[in-house]
């Protein structure tokens, strides 16, 4: 079937089967590699992108229900105020270990920001659940979030 969808700010024209998922698109038809692969069920958050600035699993999000949503890959992230900063975080308290989770990580946590710009730490800790990090770096997560935070008073 031919689909047309937004992603980072461009429209691609595809032709894919309906249910083919969010992920595959992105990796192996956009050739976009930052959004990673985990376990294919929503369960890691490794896969994590923004549909309209919400953060949602695309290892589960056919691209038949992505519509006329706007699509943000880790990709340009950046390019928003909430990511720049998160990304800034993320260096200035070297979150990352191994790295394979980070992009659900920032994703996540520039969702967070944008929705939420002074987070609780409950707030933190809901917007983040779903993310796991086998190198066990959420007390540097927390701490750059809450650094990117700051830099919004």
């Amino acid at each position: 079937m031919a689909f047309t969808i937004k992603v980072n700010g461009n429209a691609h024209s595809l032709d894919v089967d309906g249910d083919t998922p969010l992920l595959w698109i992105l990796r192996d038809v956009l050739g976009m590699t930052g959004t990673k692969f985990g376990c294919g069920m929503a369960l890691c958050g490794a896969c994590t992108v923004h549909i309209d600035g919400v953060a949602t699993r695309s290892c589960i999000t056919s691209i038949d229900s992505i519509g006329n949503s706007e699509v943000t890959t880790i990709e340009a992230v950046g390019t928003t105020v909430a990511g720049a900063k998160i990304q800034k975080a993320w260096l200035d308290h070297e979150v990352v270990q191994c790295g394979y989770c980070q992009s659900g990580q920032i994703m996540s946590a520039s969702a967070l920001l944008a929705r939420k710009p002074q987070p609780t730490d409950v707030d933190i800790d809901e917007a983040m659940s779903g993310n796991i990090c086998r190198c066990g770096t959420y007390v540097r997560i927390r701490e750059a979030i809450k650094l990117a935070a700051q830099t919004n008073k």
